[in-house]
């Protein structure tokens, strides 16, 4: 905008009189903000009668620094010597010291190596000491901390920097891969600074503050608000990270976030970011999550979780039409695991898990965080959907174990052509790697149907329309039986991997 105030006017009124007229009724049109929030006229002690701002109040913005004078002491640096093992030399000038983890693309390990290292080995290897620094803070006066796994780990060394510049050594207690926390421990005192966890839920809106060991610089807070509660982010299998707007960097990673309480609300954990620095966006573990997991580390130094022992997906709107289902809740079964706990009650393939223990299961992550609270040996109540009918399944929870993954291998054998679908099948007993039952994809358009659905080259199919299929005709005749049905999808079940899941075509496609 021009700034026009050095204008003079080219006519300037004479009359006295007419003057004050003119700045009266300038005055009349300034308007400023009573303490309450009220509009007030300037030239009025009585608030505009149009101005009712009573359901949406402006208050003042508050100062936060009680507030961080109160729990600032109890926030700590962490400076991690880590041990990466031999490398080969080539490599040194491209080493990335979390690369390939679930965070890789939300920039979450905010403790990067500072190209330190001490290297040393034989046969074009090198051995790697790299340096890390994060956060963390004291949970109790006896010297417990609490900060990122991805913090500490492969740890050789730990050592925390206190707000005061006391320097102490640490121990790692217990780590949770799953969840990304570690528990420290220092020595030697039982009168540390400590904050308390928050035992309610913090709402979209509230103000929080944050603070940790941004690019090493040290004690640091920021302020913000919760921008978004329940996010994923495809970190691991019970995301449901809080988002919130403080700005948050490399290095605060394990640092806390507090509510006006002065109590933590959820621990800085990842960022979303397109250059690695902050662009207004952070994710934090809820202090509910940091709460049960510290508490088992704290007794074990591990975390065990009930296990249930089936592969699941979420119902989309295509799959609950195909199983005739009226909303698009709950946990579709892929595959019940062998010899899992749901094998041995009896969970089926095709199964949608509604509830547990009577509460509503939204999707599958949902189910997974839900089975994963329950201590192994627990004794729970599946409710369940098969064939349309609803029925409860008793169980007995295992303890979670650690999965492998196969790879198989598809070759061109009998292949038969599906333009509808875009794609080349062959039985899978005749393609190698691919098993012994089912319909294997040996070719895919990228261009056509069953890529734009999900579908890839290698996946085997294993049932259509609840029916086994073998042949390219088999695939044919259920999704014409579908559609004779009246649906509007066909479900289909795939193998991929190790894996198997249900992806829908429209069969008309068929």
């Amino acid at each position: 905008m021009t700034d026009h105030s050095d204008i003079k006017p080219a006519v300037q009124p004479r009359n006295a009189t007419l003057r004050r007229r003119l700045l009266a009724g300038a005055a009349a049109l300034v308007l400023v903000l009573g303490a309450g929030g009220v509009v007030y006229a300037a030239n009025s002690a009585q608030p505009l009668p149009h101005a009712d701002m009573t359901a949406a109040p402006v208050a003042n913005l508050p100062s936060f620094a009680d507030l961080v004078q109160q729990v600032k002491p109890a926030v700590v640096s962490v400076r991690v010597k880590a041990d990466e093992g031999n490398h080969n030399v080539a490599d040194r000038h491209n080493f990335d010291q979390f690369k390939g983890t679930p965070f890789e693309q939300f920039f979450k390990n905010f403790g990067q190596p500072d190209g330190n290292g001490q290297r040393f080995g034989q046969n074009g290897q090198q051995h790697h000491f790299v340096q890390a620094q994060g956060s963390g803070f004291f949970i109790s006066p006896d010297g417990y901390i609490v900060t990122n796994n991805h913090v500490v780990d492969k740890a050789v060394t730990v050592q925390v920097v206190m707000d005061d510049g006391t320097k102490l050594d640490a121990k790692v207690i217990g780590t949770d891969a799953k969840t990304d926390l570690a528990l420290l421990k220092v020595d030697g005192r039982t009168d540390f600074p400590f904050v308390k966890l928050a035992t309610t839920k913090a709402r979209i809106g509230d103000w929080v503050v944050a603070m940790g060991n941004p690019f090493g610089l040290g004690g640091t807070v920021t302020a913000g608000i919760v921008s978004a509660q329940g996010r994923d982010i495809g970190s691991g299998p019970y995301d449901d990270f809080i988002q919130i707007d403080a700005p948050v960097n490399k290095g605060n990673s394990g640092g806390p976030t507090f509510n006006l309480k002065g109590e933590v609300i959820g621990i800085n954990t990842a960022i979303y970011s397109p250059s690695g620095g902050s662009v207004g966006i952070a994710f934090d573990i809820p202090a509910s999550t940091v709460q049960s997991v510290i508490a088992q580390l704290r007794s074990t130094g591990h975390v065990e979780r009930g296990w249930l022992g089936v592969q699941i997906q979420p119902v989309t709107a295509e799959i609950a039409d195909s199983l005739n289902l009226h909303e698009d809740k709950g946990a579709l079964i892929t595959e019940p695991q062998a010899d899992s706990p749901a094998a041995k009650a009896g969970l089926k393939s095709g199964d949608v898990i509604t509830r547990v223990d009577g509460k509503t299961v939204e999707d599958a992550r949902d189910l997974a965080k839900k089975i994963a609270a329950y201590p192994p040996s627990s004794s729970i109540a599946l409710t369940i959907i098969r064939n349309g009918a609803e029925q409860t399944v008793d169980l007995k929870l295992g303890k979670m174990k650690d999965q492998g993954t196969q790879q198989a291998s598809a070759s061109e054998s009998g292949n038969k052509t599906l333009d509808s679908l875009g794609l080349q099948v062959a039985p899978a007993s005749d393609v190698a790697g691919a098993g012994d039952s089912g319909l294997a994809i040996v070719g895919i358009d990228p261009n056509g149907k069953a890529a734009e659905i999900g579908l890839h080259e290698g996946d085997v199919i294993l049932k259509s329309a609840g029916k086994t299929v073998s042949s390219a005709g088999e695939l044919r005749r259920s999704m014409a039986e579908a559609k004779t049905a009246g649906k509007k999808n066909a479900l289909l079940l795939i193998k991929r991997d190790a894996n198997q899941l249900f992806v829908t075509v429209p069969v008309a496609a068929g």
